[in-house]
């Protein structure tokens, strides 16, 4: 006889393993680094893989756009973020996480793909960062998890102000990505909370 699965805990804030999740995030980070040093190596050219709006021969730069950046500036600004809340996005186990990033990696690079403005390109991971901040400020309200909720005030709080980045207006900006990217981010939250209602009811 087989001992039953367990059960994924619903409403949690941290991952199940966090020394694991934590260096998965460094990982993840780490690449993020070693491709700005091939881009810097190539004599930025990589970075023009990224995506360029409405350009039907170069779709595949939804894949590739968060992996690039204009300079080392632009990837540091990008890695604390990128790190704490993709650390905790891992709440749900990696298979969640795995969906979730999909989910904004994709409808948010073909948002920008659709939007953006003529002969512009897109590079960032900051898509990815609006979205899981996003993800992680709505689903405690679409759980109803008083600790997922207390814990995107605090996220509110500390990082609330950078969401001001999916208006437009800021030269050199995708604010595209930074709105799409949210959105996507609010999507992936309501389908998780979703999922998870047969098993609470299952309890």
């Amino acid at each position: 006889m087989t001992a039953p699965a367990p059960r994924r805990r619903i409403g949690r804030v941290l991952p199940p393993a966090p020394v694991r999740s934590a260096l998965t995030m460094v990982v993840l980070t780490a690449l993020l680094y070693v491709v700005e040093v091939a881009d810097v190596v190539s004599g930025q050219t990589l970075e023009r893989n990224g995506i360029h709006p409405r350009d039907t021969g170069d779709l595949d730069g939804i894949l590739w756009s968060p992996l690039l950046h204009g300079d080392w500036a632009h990837l540091a600004a990008n890695t604390v973020p990128f790190l704490v809340f993709g650390f905790l996005a891992m709440a749900g186990g990696v298979r969640q996480f795995v969906l979730v990033t999909a989910t904004i990696w994709l409808l948010g690079g073909l948002g920008v793909w659709f939007t953006g403005g003529d002969g512009s390109y897109h590079i960032g991971a900051s898509g990815l960062v609006f979205g899981w901040l996003a993800f992680l400020l709505t689903r405690g309200f679409f759980a109803g998890s008083g600790r997922q909720i207390a814990l995107a005030v605090v996220l509110f709080l500390v990082w609330g102000g950078v969401l001001l980045g999916v208006l437009p207006g800021q030269p050199g900006i995708s604010w595209q990505a930074h709105l799409f990217g949210a959105l996507a981010g609010v999507l992936a939250a309501w389908l998780v909370a979703r999922a998870d209602r047969p098993a609470v009811a299952a309890r």
